[in-house]
């Protein structure tokens, strides 16, 4: 699936944007500095200490293996003009990619056993990266030609796991490590998709006319999180299939939704208008944390927010004045991981963060 919400935005969330792509294989070692313990900003009690991980370039979407003792995630540098797959340890130390350096890959995950991991990639299609998208027709995320790969945690062992001339993506994996969510175009829309972790059992969850995407399990791997626009006015919606068939979407409206993992008790959460996306469970299963621009959706200051799985008592999370988003709960609920732009040393840089969680009531 999102860095500042112009031309550098939500994008990290389709890992957009790049040059040409080097052509590289195997693994190599990024140069970490050290962690650098931030105070929080005024205002977000859910954290305690704060730890920048990632300095220069632009990191987005750092998800936590199973053990809670890694992340994963996707990052553009001097070495990779293309988002690639790093993975680290929680002090930021032993940075090394794990995607074999061409095409453009996105949405990294860990499976269960933490021995193997998940991403997509568009290195099928060309070991460079895919165009720029034509902003003539305004800001739009091109749904480029990925499929979903699978590899051993230190990148070996590619493996393909989906073949289609479609948009396949931001696959996630349920707690048990027996189910892949992820998001397609296989059949003409952008719908939300289950299957077994080696491919067979495919399932279509979403058939509403508009974008379906971003699933997350929730903890029990009951229930499926998602963002979603679906237009309701004919125009909208002959204007979103016209864009989707020249390979766009316009991301600037998004709500939050959920579901049942098997596609039925569809029912959207949020009704605030403006952008709002990456959304993950909380650890005990009945709130929901995302990244929202709602209070002023023309703006590039996202925020993170917790809601009710009932649409009930929407909290701010963070506060800081540009972008914060791709939140994720460790397994143990201790922490959270995000992306931001805050004490970026150029504007627009998106570096990975590490909170220890507080819920302030408990305090």
């Amino acid at each position: 699936m999102d860095k500042r919400f112009d031309i550098v935005a939500i994008c990290a969330a389709l890992a957009i944007f790049g040059s040409a792509c080097g052509n590289q294989s195997g693994t190599d070692r990024a140069e970490a500095a050290p962690a650098v313990e931030r105070a929080p900003e005024t205002g977000e009690v859910f954290f305690g200490s704060v730890k920048q991980l990632t300095f220069g370039g632009q990191n987005a979407e750092a998800y936590f293996s199973a053990d809670g003792r890694t992340l994963i995630f996707q990052r553009t540098d001097e070495n990779n003009a293309c988002d690639q797959q790093f993975t680290m340890n929680l002090d930021g130390s032993d940075m090394q990619r794990v995607s074999d350096g061409t095409g453009r890959t996105t949405c990294g995950f860990y499976y269960s056993g933490d021995d193997r991991i998940l991403y997509s990639s568009t290195s099928h299609v060309s070991e460079e990266c895919p165009p720029m998208p034509d902003m003539s027709r305004g800001y739009v995320w091109p749904i480029d030609e990925f499929d979903i790969y699978t590899a051993n945690a230190d990148g070996s062992d590619i493996q393909r796991l989906t073949n289609e001339p479609t948009y396949d993506a931001e696959a996630t994996l349920s707690r048990d490590g027996s189910t892949i969510a992820f998001t397609s175009t296989r059949d003409g829309d952008l719908d939300i998709y289950t299957m077994n972790v080696d491919g067979s059992n495919l399932k279509r969850l979403t058939s509403t006319v508009g974008y379906d995407g971003g699933p997350f399990f929730s903890p029990d791997g009951t229930m499926i999180v998602y963002r979603a626009w679906h237009p309701t006015d004919p125009q909208e919606a002959r204007d979103y299939q016209n864009l989707l068939a020249d390979g766009f979407v316009r991301p600037s409206r998004m709500e939050i939704w959920v579901m049942n993992s098997d596609g039925t008790e569809q029912r959207q959460i949020t009704d605030i208008g403006g952008a709002n996306f990456a959304p993950f469970f909380h650890p005990g299963g009945s709130r929901i944390i995302f990244s929202s621009n709602h209070k002023d959706p023309t703006s590039r200051n996202f925020d993170l927010f917790l809601i009710d799985l009932d649409g009930s008592n929407l909290t701010q999370v963070t506060t800081e004045s540009t972008f914060d988003g791709f939140p994720m709960f460790s397994p143990d609920g201790k922490k959270l991981v995000f992306a931001s732009n805050r004490h970026g040393e150029v504007e627009g840089e998106t570096n990975i963060f590490i909170a220890d969680w507080v819920e302030p009531n408990q305090e």
